[in-house]
C-alpha cells in the first residue's frame, strides 16, 4: 500500500464514520474532505472543482426541478387521483398506493413521489381510523423500489450512468435499467403488499386518537367560473365530491347576496360564488376537482413574473393592522395583490360574507397569493405566518403541457437527438416561462446539500481509483471468492454496497462501489456491465435504517416509527432483492 492509498483510506474512513455519526451536516463532511485531499496532493489542483460541473450533478438537479414542475401542474396528482379512493381496504390500498408509487418514481424523482403520495395516504388512513404506520413504510420502500427502473428515477443510477461513460466511453442508456430494476421492483412491490406490512410492529399499527374536526376549518368563497355556463350543475351535485375531499358546502352567493339555507337545488353560474368550510388542503383540492376559481384571480398570471400562487395561514394578534377591519375595506387584492380566501374563527361558523367580514384578534386567515406578495402583504397587515403552515395552489390547467413537455424532452433523448442534460435543461425552461416553477421554486427544488455532497465526493472518487486504492479493494474480494464463479464476487460486492447504502448516502456509496465493481470485472477478466448495474441497484436498496434514503427519514415522524423498526420489513426486503437481482443481472447482463 502506497503513503497515498494509506492517506485515502484514512480520509474516507474519517468521511465514513461522520457521515454515520451524523452530528456534522454530510455536505459539509464532503467539502471539507475535498480540501483536505487537495492541500495532500490527493487530489489535483485543477481537478478539484469539476466533479460540480459533472453531468450526474446537473441532471440530478434538473431533475429535481422537472418533478417540481410536473407536481405544481396537478399531471401526478390527476394520475394517483384517478387510481387512489380512500374506501378501499388495507391490503388493497397498500398495493395500489404501492404500485402508483413505484410508477412515479420510476418517471420522477423518488423523494417527490413520496411527497405527492405520503399526503394522501394519511389522509386515507384517517379516513379509514387506521394507523398511518401500517401503510406508510411499504409506501416509501416501493418508491425506492420503484426509482431503479430508469435513468431518472433515483441518484444511483444517474451516478452510475456517467461512471460508465468516464470509464468505458457509452452511458447506460434511459431505459437501460428497466429490465432488473422492473423485475426487482414487481418482487419486491409483491411483497410489501402482502407480507411485509405484517411485519411491522404492533405499536404502530395501532390506530390514532381522533382529532378535533374544527381545528383548522375555515370558510371560504369559490368563485363559479365561465365553465359552469353549458353545465346545468346544482350545488347538490357538488356534494359527492365535497364529501371526496372532507370537505362541507354551506351555500350560494350570487349578486353578492347569500341565497336561503345551502342552496342544494340551486342551479350555480357564471360568477356565483360557493361557501364552503373545509382545510386549506382540502379547499384547495375541492377547487381544482370542482373546476371552481377564486376571488381576484384575474389580477394573477403566470410565468417568470407572476411565480405560483400559496396559501399561507396566518394568525392576527392584537394591534394588526387589520384587526377591526374587512379585507375589502383595506382594499386587500387590489392594494397588495393578495386574496383573502377564508377565515377560521375558533370552530365558529359565520354569515358575513369572507371580504366584508370584520376580522377580530385570534382569527386566523388564509391568505392567497405568490410567496412575494404573501410576505409583504402579511408584513403590511401586521399578521403572524403559522410555521409550516403553506399550500401550494396546483396550476391543473397546464398538465396537459406539463406532460407533453417532459415526454417530448424524454423521447428526444432516448433517440439520441439530444443529450439528456440538454433536455432536462430545455423542459426546465419551458415549465419556468409557463409559471409552473417560479423563479424561486427553480432553486428550492434543488437539494443543494446533495449537489455539495456529489461535487465534493466526484473527484474524491477518481482519485480513489486512479491512486489504485479501489483495485486494493477488488482484489480483496475477489481473493476471498477466489475458487467460485464470478457471480459470487458479484453477489459479494452488492451485499457490502447494500450494507454501506443503509448508513451512509446512497450517491456516496455508489462513487465508491463503481470503481471497485469496475476493477473487480477488469480483474476476472469479464464484461464490467453486471457489476456496474449491481451496484445501482444496491446503492438504491436502502431499507434497513432511517438515514439509509431520504425517503425513509421522511416517514418516520408522520408513521411514528423508531430506528429499529425499519429492519423488521428491512431486512427481508433486501434479501429479496439481492436474491432476485442477481440472476436478473446474470440474464439482462451476461458475464
Amino acid at each position: 500500500m502506497t503513503l497515498d492509498q494509506a492517506l485515502l483510506f484514512t480520509l474516507f474512513g474519517v468521511v465514513f464514520v461522520l457521515l454515520i455519526w451524523g452530528r456534522i451536516r454530510y455536505d459539509l463532511v464532503a467539502f471539507a474532505a475535498l480540501v483536505l485531499a487537495t492541500i495532500l496532493h490527493l487530489v489535483p489542483k485543477e481537478e478539484v472543482f469539476s466533479g460540480f460541473g459533472h453531468p450526474a450533478v446537473i441532471i440530478i438537479a434538473l431533475v429535481l426541478i422537472v418533478s417540481r414542475g410536473l407536481m405544481n401542474s396537478g399531471a401526478i396528482e390527476l394520475v394517483a387521483g384517478k387510481l387512489l379512493s380512500n374506501s378501499r381496504g388495507l391490503f388493497t390500498h397498500i398495493g395500489l398506493m404501492s404500485v402508483v408509487g413505484a410508477g412515479l418514481s420510476a418517471i420522477i424523482n423518488n423523494v417527490a413521489a413520496l411527497a405527492l403520495l405520503m399526503p394522501l395516504d394519511i389522509e386515507a388512513a384517517k379516513k379509514a381510523g387506521r394507523a398511518v404506520g401500517l401503510s406508510l413504510m411499504p409506501l416509501s420502500f416501493a418508491t425506492i423500489l420503484g426509482g431503479m427502473i430508469t435513468l431518472i428515477g433515483t441518484p444511483p443510477n444517474i451516478v452510475v450512468a456517467q461512471y460508465r461513460q468516464d470509464a468505458l466511453g457509452e452511458p447506460f442508456s434511459m431505459f437501460a435499467f428497466a429490465p432488473v430494476g422492473l423485475t426487482v421492483a414487481v418482487i419486491g412491490v409483491l411483497f410489501v403488499t402482502m407480507i411485509g406490512w405484517r411485519l411491522l410492529p404492533s405499536r404502530v399499527t395501532e390506530a390514532p386518537a381522533s382529532e378535533d374536526p374544527e381545528a383548522s376549518l375555515y370558510i371560504a368563497e369559490l368563485r363559479v367560473g365561465d365553465s359552469a355556463k353549458e353545465d346545468k350543475t346544482t350545488v347538490g351535485d357538488l356534494y359527492p365530491v365535497a364529501d371526496e375531499n372532507d370537505l362541507n358546502i354551506l351555500g350560494l352567493i350570487r349578486n353578492g347576496r347569500r341565497l336561503r339555507g345551502f342552496a342544494r337545488q340551486e342551479p350555480i353560474s357564471p360568477g356565483d360564488f360557493l361557501v364552503v368550510e373545509g382545510d386549506p388542503k382540502a379547499i384547495e383540492a375541492f377547487m381544482g376537482a370542482a373546476k371552481l376559481d377564486f376571488a381576484g384571480s384575474e389580477k394573477y398570471s403566470g410565468g417568470l413574473t407572476g411565480g405560483n400562487l400559496t396559501l399561507k395561514e396566518t394568525i392576527v394578534p392584537d394591534g394588526a393592522r387589520v384587526s377591526g377591519r374587512s379585507a375589502f375595506d383595506l382594499s386587500l387584492l387590489h392594494g397588495q395583490g393578495v386574496t383573502l380566501l377564508g377565515v377560521s374563527r375558533q370552530g365558529r361558523r359565520v354569515h358575513t360574507r369572507v371580504r366584508h367580514m370584520t376580522i377580530q384578534p385570534g382569527d386566523v386567515l388564509l391568505l392567497l397569493g405568490t410567496e412575494e406578495r404573501l410576505k409583504n402583504a402579511v408584513n403590511w397587515l401586521g399578521v403572524l405566518p403559522l410555521e409550516g403552515r403553506s399550500t401550494g395552489l396546483i396550476q391543473r390547467n397546464k398538465a396537459i403541457l406539463a406532460i407533453s413537455a417532459f415526454g417530448l424532452a424524454i423521447a428526444a433523448a432516448v433517440a439520441g437527438l439530444v443529450y439528456l442534460p440538454v433536455a432536462l435543461a430545455a423542459c426546465t425552461i419551458v415549465y419556468a416561462l409557463a409559471g409552473l416553477v417560479s423563479g424561486r421554486e427553480v432553486y428550492e427544488a434543488v437539494e443543494w446539500k446533495v449537489i455539495v455532497l456529489l461535487g465534493s465526493l466526484i473527484p474524491l472518487g477518481q482519485a480513489f481509483e486512479t491512486s489504485g486504492s479501489a483495485q486494493l479493494i477488488a482484489s480483496g474480494i475477489v481473493g476471498v471468492t477466489d475458487g467460485y464463479p464470478a457471480w459470487v464476487a458479484l453477489a459479494v460486492l452488492m451485499a457490502v454496497t447494500m450494507t454501506l447504502s443503509d448508513f451512509l448516502n446512497n450517491v456516496a456509496t455508489c462513487l465508491i462501489a463503481a470503481p471497485i465493481g469496475l476493477q473487480i470485472a477488469q480483474t476476472l477478466g469479464v464484461n464490467p456491465d453486471p457489476f456496474l448495474m449491481g451496484v445501482a441497484v444496491a446503492g438504491s436498496c436502502a431499507f434497513l435504517t432511517p438515514i439509509g434514503h431520504k425517503n425513509n427519514t421522511i416517514i418516520m415522524g408522520p408513521g411514528g416509527y423508531r430506528f429499529g423498526d425499519y429492519w423488521r420489513l428491512g431486512l427481508p426486503l433486501e434479501l429479496i432483492v439481492l436474491g432476485v437481482s442477481v440472476p436478473a443481472i446474470l440474464i439482462f447482463w451476461p458475464l
